[in-house]
């Protein structure tokens, strides 16, 4: 197949494919796309969901020119994601055109029908005789009986297996006198119901077995939701739902896992019910602040116990959706989102855009983790335009006009903190701050000492090293370059004061052009996170780490081309040879098992301690790296006393890509967490990601690991341990300061306690006195953030102002005129002068952390080897794209060095996207000329 009919069969498919493919794991799995594409298709996944990304990546696709090979690359990759139909599509291999069409009108027919059927059909013998007629394959039929047991529909498993089916939601009434909300008699679903569900999501299904147990999966979780359910609240959930069943707008404050979202939804029912009898319109939706808490909110909450009775829908960048939000919005009662999502549809409806919605179409506003709602948070984003609305509406009233209509807001959070107060008054502000940013009438939390599943805190200390033979050779070291450099440090090596003092010093030395002090202030930065590692992790991973870093400084010395060699300077020399002459006695000093640290020797004895004393346990241990995760993880696997005592432990790590170790995307996170759900794994290993929000099981020992942070994420780690008999420890060196630490956020959270209570108490005038002033200066704040921020944009200077020097050299590299932006993001320079300037790289560090984008390589200093940024491909044109980190701007005549672009006060001018494609054209018609 030639690569002109390959492109015309992707158009002629097009409408099928983009409903078929599923975007995400696709990216993961092909190469030939640049990192700016991916990037882009990413964020339209994220704001616009599956099918909008689908079209554009098709688009990218079919409209550039790619290496060979691409086509099988994008077919394996669809494979690989489970879009076997789409891949059959592209090989110009789809059904028959009436099998096709009969397909279409059979999902159709079922969505249509789909209450009918769940209510009514005999599923036993249904799927017998459909076994009986080769419908179902065995390995079909436990394939199906398998997802439906992953989706927790155990009822329905049990009644296709032809047992006798069984409620396990069926509770009994625990502490006090529960409370119940019935559903009472089932609520016939109206008509617009069925049609305010997704017709055209039929195609997207066709034919393979994977879109076949998606759908049937679909059916099956509505089905099981088909049966009444009863919302059981204890006495205190009840007390502190009251006032918004009332509804009026407060917080809910409850511990992790006392109950809050489950008071949510008896709220969120009650609201729509309540709407319902008195013939007024209702509309939920339940803001979320990481992508899995969407799918964690629908299948365990909201939709579990109300999507009998309501349209619950749910939306995240991992939503593989077929309408826009706005037609989500319309189509649904409750809407589980993460709130970028819905602020960028409030900013679209801001700026005139068809595509928008605004706060007045819904009736509820749930906001989860509100104690994030604080300045430059997107929850505060949302609700400063809430709190606009709301004075707006008082001056329409006074004019005697209709108000626009706002939501009621019910905010949910474990602790809401003291924002690092030091006094109990400060305390009591911030609690104040969060309740005016959410417009809450109240906070409502449960009485003290009412937590009879708080764990047993303890702190255990490890004693200081005897020895560090390790440690001082890595002083040792630094002490040399110190001295090389000219350095007094007047801190000690291996702490954060000492980092915070070698990063300003590379950045002056950067400033003043004194190369053997930058160069050296990078080395030690290095150095000093290995004497970190040593500390909290094994001496062999600290070695490690500065292994790689050599290795790669190396290399950047090394000309890929074989043209000139880059130059090595004499500073550079001695710290190769330095290490080089050290190595072999840091290798040796490694592998002696008495010099390993004191905190993982009294990490050790701990988890031994759980898993040997405890029946089942399952724990967790908070660490502060990803690498040190990562390195736990791997110390205890390799371990074989863990082994056997039945520790089995994997690790859970952040999503963002901002750390020399691979992150791992929302589908590795919940694989890991389903895994420790189920029992696989039993102790986890996390960075603060698994701290708040995440559903994780409830674990009987919770270990906080060398780590201390502030008094909200106290709260919500020591939270996860919610078994009876569990544990709470905090893991130290003697002298590292971290019990100390532990201290103050129990003072903090005991001042957080207080605060709230004096909130509760004040007079209801003081109170509203107190909200209104705060509310009235958060808006004011605001608007001159946003004054000073269009004033910026006026003043933004000529880009002849600036001149950019490479960090590693001092070599002047290129005026800010030859600077171009690409979407207002990618600072581009694609003249031909600044090309002679730079080799392109393999990106070989990222193609060990098995990410994909910026496959296309980077771009480095050809006379130092200093990384500049990366080369993208726009539209088939190559833009070296430069990152402002890795320079040197003289602004004005001073020298100054940025982390961001968006810190220089520069108007740069768009790319000119015709100008440079025609000059890439004639220099290639050129080229032809010349060969000929």
């Amino acid at each position: 197949m030639s690569l002109g009919q390959e492109k015309k069969i992707i158009d002629c498919f097009r409408n099928r494919l983009r409903h078929l493919i599923l975007v995400e794991p696709v990216l993961g799995q092909i190469h030939f796309l640049s990192n700016e594409q991916k990037e882009l298709i990413r964020a339209k996944l994220q704001n616009e969901g599956n099918v909008s990304a689908a079209t554009l990546l098709l688009h990218e696709v079919t409209s550039k020119d790619y290496p060979e090979g691409w086509f099988r690359e994008l077919l394996t990759a669809l494979e690989g994601a489970g879009c076997k139909q789409a891949a059959n599509y592209m090989e110009n291999r789809p059904p028959s055109p009436s099998a096709e069409a009969e397909n279409d009108s059979c999902i159709r027919l079922i969505n249509l029908l789909q209450l009918s059927l769940t209510n009514t059909m005999k599923t036993t013998d249904v799927c017998d005789r459909c076994f009986q007629l080769d419908i179902l394959t065995e390995e079909d039929r436990q394939n199906f009986l398998d997802a439906l047991s992953e989706t927790e529909h155990d009822g329905l498993v049990r009644e296709l297996r032809g047992e006798s089916p069984e409620d396990p939601e069926a509770e009994s009434g625990k502490s006090g006198e529960p409370q119940a909300l019935k559903d009472g008699t089932e609520q016939p679903v109206l008509a617009e119901s069925i049609e305010g569900a997704s017709l055209d999501c039929s195609i997207d299904s066709s034919m393979d077995s994977s879109g076949f147990l998606s759908s049937m999966d679909a059916s099956s979780d509505l089905a099981t939701g088909g049966s009444e359910r009863e919302i059981v609240l204890r006495d205190y959930q009840m007390e502190v739902a009251r006032q918004a069943l009332e509804g009026k707008n407060i917080i809910v404050c409850l511990p992790t896992g006392s109950g809050k979202t489950r008071v949510a939804v008896y709220i969120t029912k009650q609201h729509l019910e309540s709407r319902s009898r008195m013939k007024q319109p209702a509309k939920v939706v339940v803001l979320v602040n990481k992508v899995p808490l969407v799918e964690q909110h629908y299948k365990a909450e909201f939709g579990k116990f109300l999507k009998h009775q309501y349209r619950v829908e749910r939306v995240s960048g991992d939503s593989q959706l077929k309408i826009s939000f706005p037609q989500v919005v319309e189509k649904n009662d409750i809407i589980i989102c993460t709130a970028q999502i819905l602020e960028n549809s409030l900013a679209k409806a801001k700026q005139g855009d068809e595509d928008g919605i605004t706060l007045s179409q819904f009736t509820l506003m749930v906001i989860d983790e509100c104690h994030h709602t604080q300045k430059g948070d997107v929850y505060n984003h949302i609700m400063i335009r809430y709190l606009k609305q709301k004075y707006k509406n008082a001056g329409l009233v006074k004019e005697q006009k209709t108000p626009v209509l706002l939501p009621q807001t019910l905010g949910l959070t474990a602790s809401p903190g003291v924002g690092g107060a030091k006094t109990q008054q400060k305390a009591e502000e911030h609690i104040l701050r969060i309740c005016a940013n959410l417009d809450a009438c109240t906070i409502k939390t449960k009485t003290l000492g009412e937590d009879p599943k708080a764990p047993y805190k303890r702190i255990a200390s490890a004693q200081e090293r005897k020895e560090d033979p390790f440690g001082n050779v890595i002083k040792g070291i630094m002490d040399e370059i110190h001295a090389h450099a000219r350095l007094n440090p007047l801190c000690q090596p291996g702490t954060q004061i000492y980092e915070q003092w070698v990063v300003q010093k590379e950045q002056n030395a950067a400033k003043e052009d004194n190369q053997r002090v930058r160069v050296c202030a990078e080395h030690l930065r290095q150095y000093n996170e290995a004497l970190h590692q040593s500390n909290t992790i094994r001496m062999s991973d600290a070695f490690s780490f500065l292994q790689k870093y050599h290795d790669e400084e190396i290399k950047k010395k090394c000309n890929p081309n074989d043209e000139d060699p880059i130059e090595i300077t004499d500073t550079e020399r001695f710290l190769f040879v330095l290490f080089k002459d050290k190595k072999d006695l840091l290798q040796r000093l490694m592998k002696n098992p008495e010099y390993e640290n004191n905190s993982l020797a009294k990490l050790r004895s701990l988890i031994l301690q759980e898993f040997t004393s405890r029946a089942k346990a399952r724990g967790i241990i908070f660490t502060k790296t990803r690498l040190s995760a990562i390195a736990l993880s791997q110390w205890i696997q390799e371990n074989t006393k863990f082994e056997d005592v039945g520790v089995r432990a994997s690790y859970l790590i952040g999503g963002g890509d901002q750390s020399v170790v691979k992150p791992m995307t929302a589908a590795e996170q919940k694989d890991v967490l389903n895994k420790f759900r189920e029992g696989e794994i039993n102790l986890l290993i996390a960075t603060t990601v698994a701290e708040e929000g995440l559903d994780i099981p409830e674990c009987n020992f919770v270990i906080r690991y060398c780590l201390v942070t502030n008094e909200n994420a106290m709260i919500q780690a020591r939270g996860r341990g919610r078994a009876e008999d569990s544990s709470y420890t905090v893991v130290e060196e003697a002298g590292s300061g971290v019990a100390e630490r532990e201290s103050v956020n129990e003072y903090r959270e005991k001042m957080m306690s207080k605060a709230i209570i004096s909130v509760c108490t004040l007079k209801r005038d003081v109170y509203e006195k107190k909200i209104r002033e705060y509310q009235m200066q958060a808006i004011m704040e605001e608007r001159v953030k946003a004054k000073k921020k269009q004033q910026k944009g006026k003043t933004k200077e000529s880009p002849s102002k600036v001149k950019l020097s490479c960090r590693g050299c001092s070599k002047l590299v290129c005026s800010g005129e030859d600077i171009e932006i690409i979407e207002n993001m990618h600072h581009v320079n694609v003249t031909p002068e600044f090309r002679e300037l730079f080799n392109v790289r393999e990106n070989t560090s990222l193609q060990e952390r098995l990410l994909d984008y910026e496959a296309n390589g980077f771009i480095a200093c050809k006379q130092c080897g200093q990384r500049w940024g990366s080369m993208m491909l726009y539209k088939s044109i190559e833009c070296p794209c430069l990152h402002i980190k890795n320079f040197v701007v003289t602004y004005d005549t001073k020298k100054k060095v940025f982390s961001k672009w968006n810190e220089l006060a520069i108007r740069f001018p768009a790319f000119d996207y015709s100008m440079h494609a025609d000059l890439v054209t004639h220099s290639s018609d050129e080229d032809i000329e010349e060969m000929e």
